[in-house]
């Protein structure tokens, strides 16, 4: 076509094609034409009007440039340029194919669950046009070389994520790449310790089962305690120690009623998790349930009405008969509502007093609590007098008081909750002597400590690798069994893990079976795991024993 257009013939088919400006611009003879340009630092410019002159400034040409072989030079460009560009875009297309788990872990950084993805998909739109432009011309590539480079660079940084961050989000309370850390406060010191030591030995056990298999997605499970010596004055220090210091994701295992009518508001108004507390009081138990409050355990009531049953219509007691020995303090009082209520219950909604003997907590000083007895006793007719004592102690005042009463009425009936503290309870009695344990009953969340069901041995099992030397006791099984709800719970989860998350999971976790021989499952309306209440006697040699309460 070139050959044609640089025809002089003026009737030539393709010179009607020519712009009008070359087709009146003066020609030159092809004898004179130079096989020679000058070089473009000899060359200037000047503008006449429409016409284009060049004045030549150097009387030694430079040689033509071998236009052919530079066109050869660009097309090997254009085959590199294309190859890199091609296998850029297959590798994008690969980690949009196949890097879908890695992605699930880098959300976080991203601030929502696909922006990654939608940056990758940028990223390949980006190469896949630069490739587009490579083709039509190597000028073209050489100009977007600069954006092909820059559309790499957002890949390499979205596949070198994972690696650091395992789906972390910085932001969230307790949990980071390698660990997602607990909190617990309870009584460490002081007369209630071994009910704060044995919950964090249950539920440690729990925790290092889980992070000797690798954890919660890679994550290890941490548990930190602060000691509140089981008095209401030191929990608002200590909660503030877990939050603000330790950072703690959640508190699990929390021990107490007294103490928790001070941690539970702190957790509430910072909407942080409160799981497995050690109580049963109502007020962790409210209707509709609070969000951020789960319990594994039966409540109080649900343990006191099952041993008024058992007292009435299995022993055969008046309801009269039946006293409660309480802490004075809102433990006291949310064992105390129910016994009420159950008795209330059996004569039909009508309420009548029900003898309640005090004692100061975290001392064993229940003279009063004696006296009490003695005097009521005294002021009535045989046949009504206290046949059985509910008590809702802790294991200290509750071997002091049966010391202090079993002389006085020796076929006395002596029942405890399960907070009382199971062994340590029983430890006490039997320095005492064998007549002072021998038919106390204690109610209990879990099952028998000395049965052999697969949960048991699996506790037992952990307790002795982890706490070699400890004897296997109720409030550590129910430590034990409370982690294990909530690890059961944070691998449903999935990986990306927050308060809002954790507790949509809970509320959606239906008959899970941890061994227990009833399934543990919660709601939104309905955030206590477990209802039923088990029956254990202490025998002579101070074990318990199970005894059927209906």
């Amino acid at each position: 076509m070139s050959d044609s257009i640089n025809d002089d013939s003026t009737d030539s088919e393709f010179s009607k094609y020519i712009p009008r400006r070359h087709r009146e611009r003066q020609r030159t003879p092809e004898s004179e034409r130079s096989p020679y340009v000058a070089s473009a630092s000899t060359i200037a410019w000047s503008s006449e009007g429409n016409r284009e002159q060049r004045v030549r400034s150097n009387l030694w040409p430079e040689p033509v440039p071998d236009f052919p072989r530079r066109r050869e030079d660009g097309l090997l460009a254009q085959v590199v340029r294309m190859a890199i560009v091609a296998g850029v875009a297959a590798a994008v297309a690969l980690l949009v194919v196949f890097g879908k788990p890695l992605l699930d872990g880098v959300r976080p950084l991203f601030g929502s669950a696909d922006s990654p993805t939608r940056q990758i998909t940028k990223s390949a739109d980006f190469v896949t046009k630069s490739a587009d432009l490579v083709t039509k011309s190597a000028d073209q590539v050489e100009a977007n070389d600069t954006a092909v480079t820059s559309a790499l660079a957002p890949t390499t940084a979205i596949a070198a994520v994972p690696a650091n961050s395992q789906g972390v989000d910085s932001a969230i309370r307790g949990v980071t790449a390698g660990e997602i850390r607990f909190g617990i406060s309870a009584p460490f010191t002081g007369p209630a310790k071994e009910l704060g030591q044995h919950m964090k030995q249950g539920i440690e056990a729990a925790f290092n089962v889980a992070n000797a298999n690798g954890g919660i997605y890679g994550r290890q499970l941490r548990l930190v305690a602060a000691d509140d010596g089981y008095e209401p004055a030191r929990t608002a220090a200590t909660m503030k120690q877990l939050y603000e210091k330790d950072q703690v994701f959640g508190l699990v295992g929390n021990v107490g009623t007294p103490t928790a009518v001070v941690a539970l508001p702190y957790t509430l108004d910072r909407k942080m998790l409160f799981f497995g507390a050690f109580t049963g009081a109502g007020l962790l138990r409210n209707e509709p349930p609070d969000r951020y409050v789960f319990n594994y355990r039966a409540s109080y009531a649900e343990e006191t009405a099952a041993v008024v049953n058992y007292l009435v219509k299995v022993r055969r007691l008046l309801p009269e008969q039946i006293a409660v020995f309480a802490q004075q303090d809102a433990y006291g009082d949310a064992g105390f509502a129910g016994v009420e209520k159950a008795i209330r219950s059996l004569r039909g909604g009508n309420a009548s007093p029900i003898l309640r003997l005090n004692y100061q907590r975290n001392t064993v000083d229940v003279d009063d609590a004696v006296a009490q007895l003695g005097q009521y006793n005294a002021q009535q007719k045989r046949h009504i007098a206290i046949k059985a004592v509910i008590m809702v102690p802790t294991y200290r005042a509750a071997a002091k008081f049966i010391e202090k009463t079993r002389d006085l009425y020796p076929d006395m009936i002596y029942t405890s909750v399960s907070f009382v503290g199971s062994t340590a309870l029983a430890g006490e009695l039997m320095l005492l002597g064998k007549k002072y344990a021998t038919g106390v009953i204690v109610t209990q969340v879990v099952p028998a400590v000395d049965g052999h069901s697969s949960l048991v041995l699996d506790y037992k099992s952990a307790l002795a690798k982890y706490f070699p030397g400890e004897a296997p006791d109720y409030v550590s099984l129910e430590g034990y069994v409370d982690a294990s709800v909530l690890i059961a719970a944070l691998q449903r989860n999935g990986t990306q893990l927050d308060t809002e998350r954790l507790v949509g999971t809970l509320e959606n976790l239906r008959d899970l079976d941890i061994g227990l021989g009833t399934p543990v499952t919660f709601s939104r309306s309905e955030h206590q795991g477990v209802h039923r209440v088990w029956g254990t006697q202490l025998d002579e040699t101070g074990h318990y024993q199970a005894v059927d309460l209906q």
